[in-house]
């Protein structure tokens, strides 16, 4: 006897699980729909719900447990980068207007194999491990030069008041943000000059066009890593002139980054900056990657918060004041709605880590890989004299 028309259309059943299920919910054809007994009648046709999907005929398969981006060998087997000191160079000063080298992956290993690559990364380092075991708000030496520094982003932050958003329907990119690009544009120079020393007056040249491109796109109105690492890159040069000294980078870190990160993000908040090269949901964050190896740092060896603290709501209530990691949880919390594994599952993978000391080699090593190693990013990254393109 052939199937009725709904019971083909009815998905598969294991032999073992058929039976119990006919019997139970639909009486065999023949028997009474009521008591079950014979009946000469055909059966009512079988129930059916138009407004229930069928199940589907696949099992839906969930990111793995570690969602670490595409090239995940080169994150695991690359080796941590270690702190350098950073050489200080000397007369006579050849500063010049630096040039885009990047342009291809061979350009990537070039410039990866160089010592200039080696050194800013060791410098990186270096700002990461005079911040370890530190919160923002611990006293630090504030040397002149870092004052004169949070001065300016202090100013760039006054900018922002002036100059409000224009009133527009895009969701991305708001055009007030060129306004306030162009005023970066006419004036930013005279605010590095005002600290340089004057032998070191000739290198606005150079380090200028740095500086510039540390705070996002003004014609595609974006941001991302490739801006902060110009702004890194500024520190950089600065280091290489000796205008910052080594007993300075506690003060550049939680004092000139804190406020570079204020900066930015209201940057980003009130013009609406579209990231620059975001992974999306796959990515560490949408536009910043620094001030999580930094903040990692601060939190090594901590008596009570591990990276599974970033799952408390009183924790990051409480302390992201005082640390760069809690702080940028608790601002990704606040601009994504929904489950922080679903927008976040990086960032959520990452919490299961044992401990910070863990994490931060672990972000050290993805720095490299996931920016310092990406074209579409490091093809805007800029060489001169101070940081050299080595043939």
């Amino acid at each position: 006897m052939e199937p009725s028309k709904e019971q083909q259309n009815t998905p598969e059943k294991s032999t073992s699980e058929a039976p119990a299920t006919v019997s139970s919910a639909f009486p065999p054809s023949g028997c009474c729909t009521n008591c079950g007994g014979p009946t000469i009648s055909e059966p009512p046709p079988l129930a059916s719900f138009p407004e229930m999907s069928p199940p589907p005929n696949y099992r839906p398969i969930r990111a793995p447990a570690i969602n670490l981006p595409h090239n995940s060998q080169a994150i695991i087997f690359s080796p941590v980068p270690h702190a350098e000191q950073v050489p200080v160079v000397s007369p006579p000063y050849q500063f010049q207007s630096p040039v885009k080298r990047i342009h291809s992956p061979d350009d990537i290993r070039r410039f990866h194999e160089s010592a200039s690559c080696k050194n800013f990364l060791g410098f990186v380092v270096s700002l990461s491990e005079s911040i370890r075991g530190y919160k923002i708000s611990d006293p630090c030496d504030i040397s002149p030069t870092v004052a004169a520094i949070v001065s300016i982003l202090e100013t760039l932050l006054q900018w922002i008041d002036e100059i409000p958003p224009a009133q527009q329907s895009a969701r991305y990119g708001n055009v007030s943000f060129r306004s306030w690009h162009e005023r970066l544009g006419e004036r930013g120079e005279s605010l590095i000059l005002e600290f340089l020393p004057e032998e070191f007056k000739e290198s606005i040249i150079e380090i200028v066009p740095y500086f510039f491109d540390s705070f996002g796109n003004s014609s595609r109105i974006d941001y991302g890593t490739g801006h902060e690492t110009n702004f890194a890159a500024w520190l950089y040069c600065l280091a290489r002139m000796g205008i910052v000294k080594e007993e300075d980078y506690h003060g550049l870190v939680a004092r000139v980054f804190v406020k570079y990160l204020e900066l930015m993000r209201k940057l980003q908040m009130v013009y609406c900056l579209e990231p620059a090269g975001s992974h999306g949901v796959w990515g560490l964050d949408d536009y910043h990657f620094l001030p999580f190896i930094f903040g990692s740092s601060q939190l090594i060896d901590h008596k009570y918060m591990k990276p599974k603290s970033i799952h408390n709501d009183d924790i990051l209530e409480n302390f992201s004041s005082e640390y760069m990691y809690l702080s940028c949880i608790a601002f990704v919390k606040k601009v994504k709605k929904g489950l922080f594994a679903e927008h976040s599952p990086l960032l959520d993978d990452i919490s299961g880590v044992p401990n910070w000391k863990k994490v931060n080699s672990g972000l050290l090593k993805m720095y490299r890989v996931e920016v310092l190693e990406k074209v579409p990013i490091m093809q805007h990254f800029l060489f001169g004299w101070l940081i050299k393109w080595e043939e």
